[in-house]
């Protein structure tokens, strides 16, 4: 039994949108320096999951306990998917990744020397500093997510949440986001929402399957067996050394 106390729990939790539960009795404990694959189909509740660990929907039921600390920025870090970013609005890559600083603390939303230059540190590390004063809707899906994977851990959190983070993204990038990931994870517990858990269990600690219920497995090596008994209608499919993922047959809509 782990006797750490985590940095951010879900208890019993049951969630949903106009009177339909999409989540049910969920517990998942989050502990610093985690690193969690959630996977499950479409519709199984994975970005209601996200939005419930957000503080963006509250539960019909249950308690969502933490101990984040948002006043010195050590909160929660969030890289949303692609598809849900307005590429229209007019701002630039320098100022996307300097608007993780912001809180609602903060008097005034100036930026300091050190600040700006962490943002060109952050953007010379991830091989966009030739971007800063870009707008993003000039960007591609992999650049688009380098710049937001800098706003999203700039403030040093506790916790960082990627959503389907390989979404719209070259193999290239794939592969060099989960490294970059892996480094992160050592100061920082790392939820990732993803379809692929070929990719993410080559990477990840343990494994979350989210079908309305939600099964934690305590290991990133999981079979076709267990995926059935944890009701997750995942399929595991593998060629050679490359793995894929299909979704089963489900009757979620």
């Amino acid at each position: 039994m782990n006797t750490r106390q985590p940095i951010l729990e879900l208890k019993n939790v049951t969630a949903g949108y106009n009177g339909l539960a999409v989540l049910k009795d969920v517990t998942l404990p989050v502990y610093a320096h985690d690193f969690i694959g959630v996977i499950g189909p479409n519709g199984g509740g994975k970005t209601t999951l996200v939005k419930v660990m957000l503080g963006l929907l509250k539960p019909w039921k249950g308690l969502v306990k933490s101990i984040l600390d948002e006043k010195d920025g050590r909160g929660i870090g969030y890289l949303p998917q692609i598809n849900q970013i307005d590429r229209k609005f007019p701002i630039s890559v320098k100022d996307v990744i300097l608007s993780g600083l912001i809180r609602k603390q903060r008097i005034v939303n100036r930026f300091t020397r050190d600040e700006i230059q962490l943002a060109a540190q952050m953007m010379h590390d991830m091989g966009i500093e030739q971007l800063a004063k870009k707008p993003i809707g000039e960007l591609s899906g992999g650049q688009l997510q380098r710049v937001f994977l800098c706003r999203s851990v700039i403030s040093s959190p506790s916790l960082l949440i990627l959503d389907e983070p390989n979404t719209y993204v070259d193999n290239h990038f794939e592969n060099e986001l989960y490294e970059k990931l892996k480094i992160l994870n050592q100061k920082m517990a790392i939820i990732v929402v993803s379809h692929d858990i070929g990719m993410i269990s080559s990477y990840v600690k343990t494994i979350a399957c989210v079908n309305t219920e939600l099964h934690y497995h305590e290991s990133n090596i999981i079979s076709e067996e267990q995926l059935q008994a944890y009701n997750c209608p995942i399929k595991l499919i593998t060629h050679g050394e490359i793995p894929h993922t299909v979704l089963g047959i489900h009757n979620h809509e």
